[in-house]
């Protein structure tokens, strides 16, 4: 068993809100048995994974997903099950006016309606104590002269610094990106450059998200990790796993290795320290999987990757490194990552009083059952409720 190196307490795991509804396809959406009916059986749910892993205090609400007439009563109830509000998450794409784009949008009535939903979100903020507002949009454009590219950036700008100038002193925006879909000619926020243009235009309160998905193939997500943490403007992470697109499968189910190489960038670049602000989420859709057991896994996956990352050998790298030996700090990064970390992040979990198998201990818990006996009549939660 590998000693765990200091740091792995640093690392705290939001889960989404939504990852407990039903989720699916542009086929189909799978309806499974216990899913929550309202945010407050989402967080019942989110709480359960926090309860097993110790490593998930916070979930991220969806809005209007999570809409409810008293969010300081959420609040509290969150606070009761054991966990926290985190981000609040802007929907201005399932909208029958967004056709055209939401804060992009060629039509000024929409834009205002767009960024009036914005600046509400901030609202549900100050009611629940979240410091993060992540804001991801579907605008773009499908064909060649379709709208103005140019304009289209100047009207998020604008946009943008109405909802800046909004925020508390300790709230700040997250803007997300992704290369393509639903748009396909032109994705107004398609890379980590483009927001971080508009990012560092509008102040220190704007940092970026990674959402680690959202990227073409081939795409080397860790320098840009490591180059948004150079530049202080590193905010957060939507992690999951994909295999051609926006997946959204459980973070690290595809490709390992390279959660293990993001990970070593964050350590490298001192994102586990709070005090950077990095947070760390989930943004995962389980259509065939457990929901709750797909987010314990999750957050196992990235404890994992984590803990290897912290095994690096930092002065035999930087020692390799400096004498040019190509193969030998190659081996020392492949030391760290070949390192099987489970039976010690199982003696991390007894330490802090949990089960070292959270998988097993949840199935036998009979949480499950308690929920699909429980949750009869009224709507499954899923998208677009």
């Amino acid at each position: 068993m590998t000693d765990l190196p200091a740091g792995l307490d640093d690392l705290a795991i939001e889960t989404p809100s939504w990852a407990y509804a039903n989720s699916g396809t542009r086929f189909k959406v799978f309806a499974q048995k216990g899913v929550p009916r309202d945010p407050f059986e989402k967080i019942a749910d989110a709480a359960q994974v926090h309860a097993f892993t110790g490593a998930a205090p916070t979930v991220a609400l969806h809005i209007p997903w999570d809409k409810v007439s008293d969010y300081s009563l959420l609040a509290e109830y969150t606070v009761d099950q054991g966990v926290r509000l985190g981000a609040i998450n802007a929907n201005v794409f399932q909208d029958d006016d967004y056709l055209l784009g939401s804060v992009t949008n060629p039509d000024p009535r929409i834009r205002r309606k767009a960024t009036d939903h914005l600046l509400e979100c901030v609202d549900i903020m100050d009611a629940t104590g979240s410091r993060d507002l992540k804001l991801w949009f579907s605008d773009g454009i499908n064909y060649p002269g379709q709208d103005d590219i140019r304009a289209r950036q100047d009207r998020l700008s604008e946009a943008l610094a109405e909802v800046y100038a909004r925020l508390g002193d300790d709230q700040r925006i997250l803007l997300e990106y992704k290369l393509f879909e639903p748009a396909f000619y032109v994705t107004d926020v398609p890379d980590w450059g483009t927001s971080l243009l508009h990012c560092l235009a509008l102040g220190p309160k704007a940092t970026v998200c990674v959402d680690t998905g959202h990227h073409a193939p081939g795409t080397n997500i860790e320098f840009i990790v490591a180059s948004l943490l150079r530049a202080g403007r590193l905010g957060a992470f939507d992690f999951n796993s994909r295999f051609y697109a926006d997946d959204d499968l459980m973070v690290g189910a595809a490709d390992p290795f390279q959660l293990f190489r993001i990970m070593y960038e964050v350590v490298r670049g001192g994102g586990l320290d709070p005090a950077t602000g990095v947070a760390f989420m989930l943004d995962q859709c389980h259509n065939i999987e457990p929901k709750i057991q797909g987010q314990i896994r999750s957050v196992m996956n990235v404890q994992e990757a984590t803990t290897k990352a912290l095994l690096v050998d930092a002065v035999a790298l930087r020692t390799a490194q400096d004498s040019g030996d190509v193969l030998g700090a190659n081996a020392v990064l492949m030391d760290a990552y070949n390192t099987d970390v489970r039976p010690s992040l199982a003696a991390w979990r007894e330490q802090r009083g949990l089960d070292p198998d959270p998988i097993a201990a949840y199935k036998a818990s009979g949480y499950f059952d308690k929920i699909v006996a429980e949750r009869v009549g009224g709507t499954q939660a899923g998208w677009g409720a």
